[in-house]
């Protein structure tokens, strides 16, 4: 009797059960094994789908229920807004908002993943509110073909102290569905990136929960107000206190 040949032990098997990277993927002569390539190929092009797909508004305010207002960034059309960036980050001419000096403004912008804006802003959205409670927030700002900092100029129009804006992140090959949050404190146009506060890759499955990210919106808005900023003078400690007390990897040096 002949004993039956050992296969080999694949080290990177415990490791992909841990991550969604490609790791480990083989190779055939010179090049991958046929099933990686066409698993890159098919993220790829989830990705492109993403980045070229276009929000369906309608859809989008009769699922976040609350009253809301469509505005447009002075990127006229999509080619415009992935070739130049800047265009993204303005109103178009002429836009005009009403004051309504709030607590809280939330925009919605399809960004570069329509896709992950309308699979999960409004679950963020319905969480989010439901534990403001005594906020005024105005109207959520649906924005098309829109930038994070596209919140600035809507933030002062409205007269708001605060700025959330949910927007669809630049997909990536593991992920083209993937929602950010960005947080700024007395929004004027102008303001720099590392005066926003950011929470990434919101989704589910493979990320971050929308109820779980509402509740770490939810704490960073209310410590935006106590401390009257935001960026990085504003550490997430979020849910510290379930875990035995701050981060000392966090704690300002005094």
């Amino acid at each position: 009797m002949t004993d039956a040949p050992l296969r080999p032990v694949d080290p990177f098997a415990r490791l992909r059960a841990l991550t969604s990277a490609r790791i480990g993927l083989g190779r055939a002569g010179q090049g991958l094994p046929t099933a990686p390539m066409l698993d890159f190929q098919l993220a790829h092009a989830r990705a492109c789908d993403a980045v070229h797909a276009v929000l369906d508004v309608e859809q989008l305010r009769a699922r976040i229920g609350s009253p809301c207002v469509t505005v447009h960034s002075a990127a006229q059309d999509r080619a415009a807004y992935l070739q130049n960036p800047d265009l993204g980050r303005r109103l178009a001419d002429g836009t005009s908002l009403d004051r309504l000096d709030c607590d809280l403004a939330i925009v919605v912008g399809d960004g570069l993943s329509a896709t992950a804006v309308a699979a999960h802003a409004p679950a963020v959205i319905a969480a989010l509110v439901a534990r403001l409670e005594g906020w005024s927030i105005g109207p959520v700002l649906i924005a098309e073909q829109a930038r994070v900092a596209i919140g600035d100029p809507i933030g002062e129009a409205m007269g708001a102290h605060a700025v959330l804006v949910l927007i669809g992140e630049r997909p990536g090959l593991s992920s083209s569905d993937s929602l950010g949050a960005y947080l700024t404190w007395a929004p004027i146009v102008g303001r720099r990136d590392n005066e926003r506060n950011c929470v990434s890759n919101i989704r589910d499955p493979g990320g971050l929960p929308p109820a779980q990210a509402a509740a770490k919106i939810a704490w960073l808005l209310c410590e935006a107000r106590r401390l009257g900023l935001t960026g990085t003078a504003l550490k997430d400690r979020h849910g510290a206190d379930r875990l035995g007390g701050p981060d000392p990897m966090l704690t300002d040096t005094p």
